[in-house]
């Protein structure tokens, strides 16, 4: 991109008097943060324009990912790198006694996501921009993200993520675009005009759906695609009548109500009414964006629809979107009298689904009372295609009815969505190679029984634009210095590093910047939270999603462990450790945000005792988010891993950590498999229960938590201190989480994720890195050979597998 110092000088300027009234010299670091995105932005325009018109003027087969979640994090350094401006704007901004790093600081992360899912979502789309490939995104503009956490006395509490207080100076509004859609209502039956038979949707809650887009920058290329969010609104939704009744909350109640739908990620849905919520939010993105698609191609083809899976092809990232499924039969059939056949050919050759889990609890069923209610002839749809599913069933696997019933989309008064994303999609992809495995031949296997065309695998990847060339400067210039550029869009090229692993000045210098990374985290700690952190210890880290699967109650019960280790025995002397967490917990998950208060409790008390001073530290970084993730990878020696064999998909942390040279301490699960298959198992740190070992316990009813508490003392004692009184003089905080282990809770058998089967083995590989991160060299060593071999795990790769083998897209390139 072209770049012109004066011409931004003047837009910078500009801006600063069109929006604010203000010089730059009046202006404050939000006021300059806006205008430099909004001058930036005006650079971008014209290759955002040209992509749209190049998409429309030469037809070709275009990728809409569907996602209730995109975690972009902060755009203002990403855009700048992949236009290749960054050091230019830096150098303006300069002259004119701007400092950038303060402006960056500025810009909050967009709330558009949570976890791993969403984050994935963002990098596929990086990716796709980058590599010329025509691919949108799909999603929802939430006011508040999900929430910003604090913690108030070790407990999460949760308080809006007011991402939006001030404008988003990448977004544009496209109030021209608006779409309406319904809720509720009654289906009523009658005649098109030329007396075919037509169902329609009487008495429903209108929302109006308004998109606003966001360009998606490719590196090293003019092609910018579009993010494009809808933002939920009522047409009507201020009744003056009442108002000047006097009755003012009922003036605004259709308006609040649609407003709710894009006001938080995932709101609670313990209850009824949050469902009910979810299920809207769900419908209301994907409805809105189908008739988008669908109002474009008649616009360009008419009502024929013969065309459509020809140039559309929508990825369903996960089980949220699936009510699009029905939804495009109800646009066809209700809206362009489309015969079923016919509807049926287009939906099954224009969806795909990516399945992102294999745990019950995330594979979404609705009661049929609230699908009904609020989607009455979308549910209509979906019971003739259940029952035409049924058919299949009774065919394909005569006289079982057991899978008659339990693979029926529609069964026990739920509707189950994963399973209408399997019988609907063309592609069921798993996001990992132990995953999809587990798809096939467990969870979803008798599913595969039935398609086994459709089940392949996408192990899933990140961009190393965001997560190296942003976030990592200083490796990242170490690795170009070495290797040239070239890594940016081939990160196989990584490889060619390995050369230099017997290199020593390669290798001090790669600690010098490790060493800078750790410092520049304390830094950030010390400001953000008044935390004090010392570079020179191991920096022990797991940051990701709280959930119990993903234990990070055994990571918190070790370092308990060695707490009473270092207290108890005087000639204990490991090195010097800080263990770090990050994370969220679901607003309603009470045990997660009982392990949240267990953290945070073990951390004051070792944190303030002096007698392990210098050796042990814990800390807890409060609202873990993309931008503090960015500060967390680069500077982490140790990166976490681990979940309970056979339940993560996939992971995308341990990617991040690895390309920035943390070694992994993980369980042979998800992409750690990958990951330890490329580096190689030395260069890591292996432990616990095989995925093979756990299925025949459970098969065999043979899991007994209270012999591994019998034989291992030391493991007894941490777990009986969680009610002791050692760090709850009640008793009662952590009671749950000790009955969960010991006795089960709530109808589960004790100890589900396998933290006591594993905790000695994973005691064991602590102090196999306590060992090796005495050589300093060696670890050095270890870590550049997991640099070298992070090539597979670009989110580059993943999406050129998911073109050749689901999307079959074509690089269109911008002029």
């Amino acid at each position: 991109m072209e770049f012109n110092k004066e011409e931004f000088k003047a837009n910078l300027s500009a801006r600063l008097r069109r929006q604010y009234g203000k010089d730059i010299s009046q202006a404050n670091k939000h006021d300059l943060f806006d205008a430099v995105s909004a001058s930036a932005l005006e650079l971008i325009m014209p290759n955002w324009m040209a992509t749209r018109n190049e998409y429309d003027k030469k037809p070709t087969k275009q990728l809409y990912y569907l996602s209730a979640e995109f975690l972009m994090g902060r755009a203002l350094s990403n855009n700048l790198i992949n236009c290749g401006i960054k050091e230019s704007v830096n150098e303006v901004l300069k002259e004119m006694n701007i400092d950038f790093n303060m402006i960056e600081d500025e810009e909050p992360d967009a709330g558009l996501g949570n976890g791993g899912l969403g984050r994935l979502a963002a990098c596929f789309l990086d990716s796709l921009a980058t590599l010329d490939y025509p691919g949108h995104g799909y999603g929802i503009r939430y006011e508040y993200g999900m929430f910003e956490q604090r913690i108030e006395d070790g407990y999460q509490v949760e308080y809006p993520d007011n991402w939006l207080q001030h404008r988003d100076p990448w977004e544009i509004k496209r109030s021209d675009l608006a779409v309406t859609v319904k809720f509720g209502g009654n289906i009523a039956y009658g005649k098109t005009p030329d007396g075919q038979p037509r169902f329609f949707i009487e008495n429903a809650e209108e929302v109006t759906a308004t998109p606003y887009d966001m360009p998606i920058i490719g590196f090293d290329t003019k092609t910018v695609n579009t993010l494009r969010l809808w933002q939920a609104s009522s047409p009507n939704g201020f009744d003056l009548q009442l108002f000047n009744n006097m009755d003012y909350n009922r003036a605004v109640e259709r308006q609040n109500s649609a407003e709710n739908i894009s006001r938080v990620l995932y709101p609670n849905d313990n209850g009824p009414s949050g469902k009910a919520l979810r299920l809207k939010q769900q419908y209301f993105f994907s409805s809105a964006s189908l008739q988008d698609l669908v109002r474009h191609y008649v616009a360009d083809y008419g009502t024929d629809f013969s065309k459509f899976a020809e140039l559309h092809v929508i990825q369903l990232n996960d089980t949220h979107p699936v009510v699009a499924i029905p939804e495009l039969m109800r646009i066809l059939i209700d809206e362009y009298n489309v015969s079923w056949d016919e509807s049926w050919d287009v939906v099954t050759h224009t969806f795909a689904y990516t399945n992102h889990t294999i745990l019950a609890e995330a594979l979404e069923k609705w009661p049929i009372e609230i699908f009904q209610g609020l989607l009455p002839r979308v549910y209509q749809i979906v019971e003739e295609i259940n029952r035409r599913l049924v058919i299949e069933l009774r065919q394909k696997f005569p006289n079982d009815y057991y899978k008659h019933e339990h693979m029926a989309i529609i069964h026990n008064n739920m509707v189950y969505m994963a399973w209408m994303a399997i019988h609907a999609c063309f592609s069921v992809n798993g996001v990992a190679e132990l995953h999809t495995e587990l798809l096939k031949t467990a969870e979803l296997k008798d599913w595969y029984t039935l398609y086994p065309e459709k089940f392949n695998n996408k192990t899933n990847g990140i961009t190393q634009r965001r997560w190296l060339l942003n976030a990592n400067p200083k490796l990242a210039a170490f690795i170009t210095e070495r290797i040239g550029h070239g890594w940016e869009k081939e990160l196989s090229k990584l490889k060619d590093l390995e050369k230099y692993i017997d290199d020593d000045a390669s290798i001090n210098e790669l600690i010098k910047i490790k060493t800078e990374n750790k410092q520049a985290l304390a830094d950030y700690l010390k400001h953000a939270q008044n935390e004090f952190l010392d570079p020179e210890s191991i920096f022990d880290v797991q940051v990701k999603r709280l959930h119990e699967y993903k234990r990070q109650l055994l990571n918190i019960l070790h370092v308990m462990y060695i707490y009473n280790r270092l207290v108890e025995d005087p000639d204990y002397n490991p090195p010097a450790r800080t263990f770090i967490f990050g994370a969220k917990a679901a607003s309603g998950y009470r045990r997660a945000k009982s392990i949240i208060k267990l953290i945070n409790t073990v951390a004051e008390r070792i944190n303030n005792d002096r007698r392990v001073r210098g050796k042990i530290r814990v800390v807890f970084v409060e609202n873990y988010r993309v931008s503090v993730a960015e500060k967390i990878f680069p500077a982490a020696d140790v990166s976490e891993q681990i979940s309970t064999a056979g339940l993560e998909a996939s992971g995308t942390s341990n990617m991040k950590f690895m390309l920035n040279g943390a070694l992994t301490l993980g369980t042979m699960d998800g992409a750690n498999i990958e990951i330890f298959e490329e580096a190689g198992k030395e260069n890591g740190f292996v432990f616990g229960l095989l995925t093979e070992e756990i299925k025949k316990m459970e098969a065999e009813h043979s899991y007994n938590p209270q012999e591994y508490l019998d034989c291992n003392p030391a493991l007894a004692k941490v777990v009986e201190q969680l009610v002791d009184g050692t760090y709850d003089p009640t008793h009662q905080l952590f009671k749950e989480l000790h009955d969960s282990l010991v006795y089960g809770v709530e109808g589960q058998r004790p100890d589900v994720y396998y933290v006591l089967a594993d905790f000695d083995s994973y005691c064991k590989a602590k102090e196999k890195i306590a060992a090796a991160y005495g050589d300093k060299k060696q670890w050095a060593k270890m870590a550049l050979k997991n640099i070298a071999n992070a090539g597979k795990f670009s989110s580059d790769r993943t999406i050129e597998d998911y073109v050749r083998d689901i999307w079959h897209l074509k690089k269109v390139e911008v002029k």
